[in-house]
Formats: structure tokens, C-alpha cells, sequence
């Protein structure tokens, strides 16, 4: 077989390593303390972190690049808004607003039903609010318009009288009156009309909106606050409320870390649970009880440190980066089992500083492997134009840096002085010498009192019975050659499964998800779904030049455009000032044909309905410099694909166009998350390649490493969607850090495997799962048992993330102790000499 040698580099690291572990097993106290004086200087940090809080939903989970907010800042500069004519068709923005959908099992058109909808709403408009010491009601802060606060359609309809409800003939989804149009579609919902016509028969659903004026923030969330304790606390044993505001999606993320704050104590309780148990040996003296616990307190260090240093430097802290302690515990601890894993193999009766430099030299490569790759793919997420994936890459790759400085300073230290009791053959508790030879004494004085036992032939510690376990029976297993072509079959089966799952992936972060499950937000967005969800925006479209409109030749261009957005089949309906503008000429034979004519008689038109006014604007000499029209669309396509759709008739026009709705800021992550996602991956596994390929000596196990990173990312994608979990910003954070989770499995056992003195493929498969494998195992179910909490959590954040951490590991895990292991003597890695 061929041989393959690039250890330029792994062996002065090798060695520099071992010089290090020699260092801390000689000064252990320094390399104790020093770390804990840096994580309280650090942790001083903390005490910003109300100040650092970046939760901004529309900052943080929308591209700060999206197009549409290049669009807002046209439309809002071009169209400013009049406080004194209030129309929602016409905000860029979301708005200030409350909302609340009244809901009936039977027809809600009835006498009975408005009384008590009219009555809900006088106790809405009614309600005082305290202020500054003193006292004001709706009417002191609504949007108006001609001096009245904003109304609602269908009470507007009836002249807030319920009994005439009796009297009107309602029509969906537009409402006729004189020279109005009304769109009820917007009131109304759960519409049956009558057959063959557009007359109402019945509804299940009413929706009101308060709109208020956006000049004072602090009364308007009160105001909003006050509307969502009333309605909250108001019943109808005939009618269901269902309420939200323009703040509400914002409050009730904020919450979010709140719900996960208890976890934090479950997990860690957990963490050091099972560090006990699996450093637990029988033997008082080396059992490395004490070295589990510091390896669960180096990661609370490393947190501690790394969100310290970022607060203290005034890094924005966004709650997706929450999740980190979960993950770097699980990652710390995983390096723990690693170094101990080294230890083992250490001949018992060298001094405590040869013993840590011998585990330095073969654990920290491994350790520093995974390490930097962890770090890199998470640095690389920062290049994402989400903001909440950034501040968890960037929080996450900090606090990685520091678990690695303390896992090879704090930890290494804990290991040095255990390993001095261990040399002095102390008990692990009451740190007394006691026999390694229980003869002539009893069972309990056996297990209870004698200790420090050794491999009297190998001089190292006794092996453990998993390692054991797989040295003996699983190595040997799994490199059977029917053991081979089942894991073939079984590796088919989850590539099929993978790739079918990415194919029907779905993209996008529905914002409801951003709230907690027992938010009342979420039945709000439920009824808004289920009655009123046959139309969706009104879209603006902006004619951004000097356009001659009475130019008959001219306006076919703008016609063919309108046409062009109208055979669109979700767009239902055009709302233009120059279309009402034309049927009112018509309609009063007045000339319009000429440019002196068509601006003469415009202004007497917008005198007539001042709300088309605020859709065209001026030049200081009397021309049209831009105006806007409207586009209804009807909710039969995704809205991305709404306003992918949309953009593209735009620029198609021989007219200049531009599309805009407040929707579209949240909508841009469509167009962009899937690639930018790739991208970032590609970019990803590329450095991980070359890393794998400069500390791994041997080129085919860094191919090994970087199929498995890729083989992982399509598994943990194709199951993610299977399991319900779209592609948004949320899920890429996982994904992106995936990339470095996937490296850890591959890289430990491939490194070993290359390591391994042995010269047969499948002898060198078996060395590295004896050595590596229960380690490994260890490292998989800890950073399960820190995630595994949050599957009961209340936010969808925190649930997405231990479902990805979960597939993560598992399918990691499934390849570094099964698939690579088969791969690499399948395809006869080269050895390493010694």
C-alpha cells in the first residue's frame, strides 16, 4: 500500500503540545487560577446586558441588504404620510395599531352578535389610560382623518346601530356606496354570499383595527398594553376574541429567553450528572469523578468569559444567542472525555507532568482540529445578512475560543492535580492514602477503601469495559466484510431519504413562530388564517418618472403594465387615482386629453376624494414628478413568490416601476436565505477541507472529513424538513454550526485512525474506535443531554434548535463510528509510520 506522509506541521505541534501539557502538570495552580481570575474580570460584563439587548424582530431575522428596505426609503421620502388623512392602504410601515377578530360558530351578521361587538368596542374606545398623571382615552391618540378617528368598515356600514344590519345589503369582497368603493373583504371573514351573487348571506368573522398616531411611542404602548388586559379579561359565551397589536409579535418575543432561563439549571444539573457517572471507575483512586465535574465548570467558564468579553465591548446580544451555552457545553465536554480518553493510555508510573504531556500530544491535535473548525464555520456565518444568525456565530465562536483555552489551562490543571492524588494513591473523597490490595479484607472494604489498581503488564489504567467493548467485539464487527455491505446499504438509504428531503424543503420564517406557544398571538394568527385568508396585500407600485398621462400613446404603455400585473393570477384588482380620475372626466364630459386640461381639472377631482391626493406628488412647477397605484392580490400563491412575481413585471415595463409592500421586509428572506445558506456551507467546508488537509497527515482521511461534513449537512437538511422545520434564519444558525459539529465525529476517529501504529486497514479501524470510540459516544449523548431540554421548551426557537442539534448528533455519530470507520479501510488509507 501507499505511502503518504504531510506531517510537517502535525509534528511541531505534536511537539509543542507536549512541551504545554509538561507545563501545567508542573505549574497546575497557575494554570488553575489564572483562568478563574480572567472569567470573573470578564463576567464583569454582565452587568450590561440590558443595555446590549438587540431584539429588534425586523433587525434581526430580515437581510439588512433586502431590497424592500432600499423601497420603504423611496416610498416614504416620495409619499410621506398626512396625519390629518390616515389610510393603512398607504403606510410603509406596519403601523401602530391594535386588532381583534370577533369569531361565531353560526352567523355573526345578527342583531344580537354586533350589539356585543359594538359594546366591545365602546369599551375599547372608552378606556382611559393613565399618563404622566394623567388620564386620556382612544379618541386622544387614533389616527385621523378630517378631524375623526380612523373607523371601521362594517360598523362605518351599519351606523354603529346593530339593527341595521337588518336594513343594508352587504356585498364581498367590495362594498358600494354613492361614489365609494369599500373593500369589506377586509372586515368580513368566513363569507358565504348568495348564490350567483355577491350579496352576503352570512359570516363567521368580524376584524376591527385602531390605528394610532406614531408620535408618541411611550402613550401608544400603553395605550396598547391597557387593550390587551381588556380584551384578555372579556368574555362572550356566544362570541370567541382573538386579539393582537403592532406590538405584540415584538413583546412576545422578548420573552422568549425568559422561558429557557430554568433550563439552564435542568441542563447543567444534567451535564454534571452524567460527567460523574461516565468518569465514575470503581477504583477510589482513579476514578475521575472530580476531573468530570471541572470539565463541566471549565464550559461554564468559557461562557461566562465569552459573553463577558462580547458585553463588555458592547456587542449587541440577540436571543438566538441564548443557545450557545447548550451547545458549548456539549462540546466542552466532549474535549473533556477526549483528554481522559488520553490519559488512560499514559503509562501510570511516569511523573504527572510527563503523563499530561504525553495526553497534550495526542488529545490536543485532535481537540485543536475540531476546535478551529468549529470556529471558523461559525465565523463564517457572521458574513450572513441576518443579524440573529450573527450575533449567535459571533457569541458562539467566542465563547469556543475561550472553552479551548481552558479546556488545555483549567482543565489540563484539574487533570494535573488529580493526577497527583492519583500518584500518591489517594482517596478521591477523603483524599487519604489507601492499599491498592484489599487481600484478607472484606468486599465493602474492597469497594469503598483500596484503590489505584494498574495494568501490571502494560502499566496503564485498566480498560474500560465499553472501550473494551469496542476493541473487542464492535471493531472487529463492523469491519467484517458482510458487516461492510450492509452499512453500504444502510449509508444508501439515508443518502435517499436526505436528499428527498431537501428536495421538498420548504423556506422561511413564518413570524408567529418568533412568539411562545402559549402566546395569545398565536390563536389571533390562527383565526386570521382560517377566515380570512382569500386576500392577502394591497401592493404599491410607484411610477417613478415625469409620466405624461393624457398622452394616449404613453398611457397604452402604462396600460399593457397594468395589464401585465392583472394576468397575474393572484393579483385581483388595480386601485388607481388615473383610473378614477378618467371615469369621473367621463362621467362630467370634462377634457382631459391635453396636459393643461388633465393637470386643470385634476385638482378639482382631488378635492372630491383627498385620499388620491397622497398618491401623487408635485414638482415646484405644477407637474407630476411620481405617483403610485395599488394592487390587490388575492392569498392563492406563496407571498414570496407574490412578490418575486411582482418585481419581475415591474422591470418589465417600459414604464418605471417600483413595487412595495411593508410585508416585503420579511418577505426578502425568501429570496435569499436558500442561496446565501449554500453559500456559506460551500465556503464552510472548503476551509474545513484545508484545515483537515494541513493537521491531518494523510490527504484521503481530509477528503474523509470533508465528505463527512457534506454527507451530515445534506442528512441534517433532507430530516430537518421531514421533521417539519423550514430553512429561515433560525434554522441556518443551526446549520451553519452543523458544519462544525459534523467535523468533530469524523475528525477525532480519522485522526486516530492515521495515528494508529497498526499497518493492516482494518486493525487501524479497530485501534481507533478502542481508543476514540467511547469518548466519542461520551461526547454525543452529553451534548444531547444539554440540549435535550429544550425540546420541552415553549419557543419554537429553542426547539428548533435542539431538533437540529439532535439530528447533528445522531447522524454524526452514525458516521464517525460507522461510516468513516468502513470508508476508510474500503478505500485503504494510507498509514502513518512511527
Amino acid at each position: 500500500m501507499a505511502r503518504c506522509r504531510m506531517d510537517c506541521i502535525e509534528k511541531p505541534l505534536q511537539s509543542f503540545f507536549k512541551k504545554m501539557g509538561e507545563s501545567v502538570g508542573s505549574n497546575p495552580w497557575w494554570f488553575l487560577i489564572t483562568p478563574l481570575i480572567v472569567s470573573a474580570a470578564l463576567g464583569s460584563g454582565f452587568y450590561f446586558t440590558q443595555d446590549r439587548l438587540s431584539n429588534n424582530i425586523e433587525e434581526q431575522f430580515t437581510p439588512f441588504n433586502g431590497p424592500a428596505k432600499t423601497e420603504r426609503k423611496y416610498f416614504s421620502e416620495m409619499f410621506p404620510e398626512d396625519d390629518s388623512m390616515f389610510s393603512s392602504l398607504r403606510q410603509t410601515t406596519d403601523g401602530n395599531y391594535a386588532t381583534l377578530i370577533v369569531t361565531s360558530e353560526s352567523n355573526i351578521l345578527t342583531v344580537d352578535m354586533l350589539k356585543e361587538i359594538l359594546s366591545l368596542d365602546s369599551k375599547i374606545r372608552n378606556m382611559l389610560v393613565e399618563f404622566d398623571k394623567q388620564s386620556f382615552k382612544y379618541e386622544g391618540i387614533c389616527a385621523k382623518v378630517m378631524e375623526k378617528c380612523n373607523s371601521n368598515i362594517i360598523l362605518d356600514i351599519i351606523d354603529y346601530t346593530a339593527k341595521n344590519i337588518d336594513t343594508v345589503t352587504l356585498t364581498f369582497p367590495w362594498y358600494h356606496t354613492g361614489n365609494t368603493t369599500l373593500p369589506l373583504y377586509t372586515s368580513l371573514g368566513g363569507v358565504t354570499t348568495q348564490r350567483d351573487t355577491s350579496v352576503v348571506k352570512s359570516a363567521k368573522a368580524i376584524q376591527l383595527y385602531y390605528y394610532l398616531k406614531e408620535d408618541n411611542k411611550t402613550k401608544n404602548d400603553l395605550w396598547l398594553e391597557s387593550f390587551i388586559s381588556l380584551i384578555s379579561n372579556s368574555s362572550s359565551p356566544s362570541l370567541q376574541v382573538s386579539y393582537s397589536t403592532s406590538m405584540s409579535m415584538q413583546w412576545e418575543f422578548e420573552k422568549s429567553p425568559g422561558s429557557v432561563i430554568s433550563l439552564f439549571a435542568i441542563t447543567y444539573s444534567i451535564a454534571i450528572t452524567f460527567s460523574i457517572m461516565t468518569c465514575w471507575r470503581l477504583d477510589n483512586v482513579r476514578t475521575k469523578v472530580w476531573v468530570g465535574y471541572c470539565g463541566v465548570l471549565s464550559t461554564s467558564l468559557a461562557v461566562l468569559s465569552g459573553f463577558g468579553l462580547l458585553l463588555l465591548v458592547g456587542q449587541p446580544f440577540v436571543m438566538t444567542a441564548a443557545s450557545c451555552p447548550f451547545m458549548i457545553l456539549g462540546i466542552g465536554i466532549d474535549d473533556m472525555f477526549i483528554m481522559i480518553s488520553c490519559w488512560q493510555k499514559t503509562r501510570v508510573l511516569d511523573s504527572v507532568p510527563e503523563r499530561l504531556g504525553e495526553t497534550y500530544k495526542d488529545a490536543a491535535i485532535s481537540i485543536t482540529i475540531t476546535t478551529l473548525t468549529d470556529v471558523l464555520a461559525l465565523f463564517l456565518g457572521c458574513i450572513t445578512p441576518f443579524g440573529s444568525v450573527r450575533s449567535f456565530c459571533l457569541y458562539a465562536g467566542i465563547c469556543l475560543c475561550f472553552c479551548y483555552f481552558y479546556s488545555l489551562t483549567f482543565l489540563g490543571a484539574c487533570m494535573a492535580l488529580n493526577g497527583q492524588r492519583e500518584a500518591e494513591n489517594k482517596h478521591w473523597i477523603t483524599c487519604i492514602k489507601v492499599p491498592s490490595d484489599a487481600s484478607g479484607k472484606s468486599k465493602a472494604f474492597w469497594l469503598c477503601c483500596t484503590g489505584g489498581r494498574y495494568n501490571q503488564d502494560t502499566e496503564k489504567e485498566e480498560t474500560e469495559p465499553i472501550s473494551y467493548f469496542f476493541e473487542n467485539f464492535y471493531g472487529p464487527f463492523l469491519t467484517h466484510k458482510v458487516t461492510k455491505v450492509f452499512v453500504f446499504f444502510l449509508y444508501a438509504g439515508y443518502l435517499a431519504a436526505s436528499i428527498y428531503g431537501c428536495i421538498i424543503l420548504k423556506e422561511g420564517l413564518d413570524t408567529k413562530n418568533l412568539a411562545l406557544d402559549d402566546s395569545y398571538i398565536i390563536n389571533y394568527y390562527n383565526h386570521q388564517e382560517e377566515h380570512f385568508n382569500e386576500y392577502s396585500f394591497s401592493a404599491m407600485v410607484a411610477i417613478k418618472q415625469q409620466f405624461p398621462y393624457w398622452d394616449k400613446d404613453k398611457r397604452k404603455e402604462l396600460d399593457s403594465c397594468i395589464l401585465s400585473f392583472e394576468s397575474l393570477k393572484f393579483v385581483n384588482n388595480t386601485i388607481a387615482w388615473f383610473i378614477s380620475y378618467e371615469n369621473y372626466a367621463k362621467r362630467n364630459n370634462q377634457p382631459i386629453s391635453s396636459q393643461k386640461d388633465f393637470l386643470n381639472n385634476l385638482s378639482a377631482f382631488l378635492q372630491i376624494d383627498p385620499f388620491l391626493a397622497q398618491d401623487i406628488q408635485w414638482t415646484p412647477d405644477g407637474k407630476i414628478k411620481a405617483s403610485r397605484f395599488f394592487l390587490q392580490t388575492k392569498n392563492n400563491t406563496p407571498m414570496a413568490d407574490m412578490m418575486v412575481e411582482l418585481r419581475k413585471t415591474a422591470e418589465k415595463c417600459l414604464v418605471e416601476l417600483l413595487v412595495y409592500h411593508p410585508a416585503f421586509i420579511y418577505f426578502d428572506q425568501y429570496t435569499i436565505i436558500l442561496d446565501n445558506t449554500i453559500q456559506t456551507m460551500l465556503t464552510a467546508v472548503i476551509v474545513m477541507l484545508a484545515i483537515s488537509l494541513v493537521l491531518i497527515p494523510d490527504p484521503l482521511c481530509s477528503l474523509c472529513v470533508a465528505f463527512a461534513i457534506v454527507s451530515v449537512i445534506t442528512g441534517v437538511t433532507g430530516f430537518m424538513s421531514l421533521w417539519g422545520i423550514n430553512l429561515d434564519s433560525i434554522s441556518m444558525i443551526n446549520l451553519v454550526m452543523c458544519i462544525g459539529f459534523s467535523v468533530d465525529f469524523s475528525a477525532h476517529i480519522c485522526y486516530s485512525f492515521v495515528s494508529s501504529p497498526k499497518t493492516n486497514v482494518n486493525e487501524k479501524a479497530v485501534d481507533a474506535l478502542a481508543l476514540l470510540g467511547y469518548p466519542v459516544l461520551q461526547g454525543a449523548l452529553s451534548t444531547i443531554l444539554g440540549v435535550v431540554v429544550l425540546s420541552v421548551s415553549g419557543s419554537y426557537i429553542f426547539r428548533t434548535f435542539f431538533k437540529i442539534v439532535f439530528l447533528v448528533i445522531v447522524f454524526g455519530l452514525f458516521h464517525g463510528l460507522t461510516f468513516i470507520p468502513v470508508f476508510l479501510t474500503l478505500f485503504g488509507a494510507c498509514s502513518k509510520s512511527r
